[in-house]
């Protein structure tokens, strides 16, 4: 079987791979915008005379304001369509991300950062829902591997580029940058993408393949019934427990490696850069990984499961960051545990189009998200606090960080696993 569907993939087209490269991208400048900040904070603490509070403060309106994005996109996005949703979404982002080069104070900042947060909301929903729309069920966790592994590219282009940037420019070009290119990404997409029902450059036999595994017309339900599925609360635990960690990371650990090593923005350029380019292999060995099981015969609900167990694996190290004795070994920890969140991170996405009809992906993602950045804002808030009462100790940080894969991945096998063994799928 597996034989046959790679001869057919590789014979009737590859449009639904430029799709997934405009993803990619959308991805990567999300998480562009969010590294400047997190690599900047040294400088914005010193220039504005931050504390950890005001630092953390803004992370949380960020956290906040991206969970209420997530929600509203989510339902906004199943309504009028991803080629809409997503040119609202990265149109509004990018003026934000400009509007931060404008910002001289805390309320400044949290201002941009809020709005750059209610926009962004609108990525991953709509990213999931044109996997859900342009891949049959046998590819999708490997095209999500994919395009979130922009998140990762956006994380290691950024801190190449930056500090030669600021030093010509200073910071603020920065963000001007960042939003200028989000306009450029505008402009492809429009160019590029509709849906495969409606693109011409999509040939007939590359259209009946991907639409294949979902010939039912789209069935959107309200959020009261989505909350009674098991696919809904499965997916919302682990955006719980696994997000806001993902943030921890983006946000502080450019700060831990300068406040444990001395490093400063020139010198961490090598560290992060590992870091992301770790952690864009996790996100595709993430992907491939289900994606082979379910051609090998698992069901995908299953395959996607015993994935993220096994990507959860790679964060354990993480909560012995302490012991490590030298820079590079602290870089090999969390380089490896960022592997194993966007291993898991895949496989998670691509539950919500297991589980979910194609009418509802969107929405459930946007709740999942929703639940991520509100546990993210409380998480962002209490970090501030926690590394100024303890002088900047990230001790508990690291193995809270490490715990929460496990324990996510537990939780959703035993939500999604019913009395009688099987597990929940819609496949419509």
């Amino acid at each position: 079987m597996f034989a046959g569907r790679l001869k057919s993939a590789d014979t009737v087209g590859r449009y639904r791979w430029v799709v997934c490269g405009l993803l990619f991208l959308s991805t990567s400048l999300c998480y562009l915008d969010r590294q400047i900040f997190g690599l900047l904070k040294p400088l914005l603490v010193s220039d504005l005379a931050w504390t950890e509070t005001n630092y953390g403060d803004v992370v949380a309106v960020f956290a906040l304001m991206y969970a209420i994005g997530y929600l509203l996109a989510g339902r906004a996005i199943d309504r009028i369509g991803t080629r809409r949703g997503l040119s609202v979404a990265v149109a509004g982002w990018s003026l934000a991300a400009a509007a931060h080069g404008l910002a001289g104070s805390v309320l400044g900042f949290k201002l941009a950062r809020g709005a750059l947060g209610l926009m962004e909301g609108g990525n991953f929903p709509a990213s999931i829902k044109t996997v859900r729309e342009w891949f049959p069920v046998h590819e999708r966790a490997f095209a999500t591997g994919l395009f979130n592994a922009g998140s990762n590219v956006g994380a290691i282009i950024t801190p190449l580029a930056l500090p030669f940037v600021v030093a010509a420019f200073g910071w603020r070009t920065a963000f001007f940058m960042a939003g200028f290119l989000g306009v450029a990404w505008l402009i492809a997409w429009l160019i590029f993408y509709e849906a495969p029902e409606k693109q011409r450059r999509l040939s007939v036999a590359e259209r009946a393949y991907i639409l294949g595994d979902a010939p039912a017309p789209e069935v959107r339900q309200s959020w009261v019934s989505l909350l009674r599925r098991r696919g809904t609360w499965a997916f919302v635990c682990g955006m719980l427990i696994t997000g806001p960690v993902w943030w921890f990371y983006l946000n502080w650990v450019p700060g831990y490696l300068h406040s444990r090593f001395g490093v400063d923005m020139m010198q961490s350029i090598v560290p992060i850069v590992a870091i992301y380019l770790t952690a864009d292999v996790g996100s595709i060995i993430g992907g491939w990984l289900s994606s082979r099981l379910v051609s090998s015969g698992l069901s995908p609900v299953k395959a996607r499961l015993l994935a993220i167990l096994i990507m959860a694996i790679c964060t354990l190290p993480v909560g012995f960051i302490s012991l490590m004795p030298g820079i590079w070994a602290a870089v090999g920890v969390i380089a490896l545990a960022a592997a194993g969140h966007q291993g898991v991170s895949a496989n998670l996405y691509t539950l919500v189009s297991d589980t979910m009809p194609a009418g509802s992906v969107s929405s459930v993602v946007g709740i999942g998200g929703f639940a991520a950045g509100i546990a993210g804002m409380f998480t962002a808030l209490a970090i501030g606090r926690i590394l100024d009462a303890t002088h900047g100790n990230y001790l508990v940080l690291f193995i809270g960080a490490a715990a929460a894969y496990p324990l996510a991945g537990l939780i959703m096998g035993l939500i999604l696993n019913d009395r009688s063994g099987r597990s929940s799928i819609v496949t419509e």
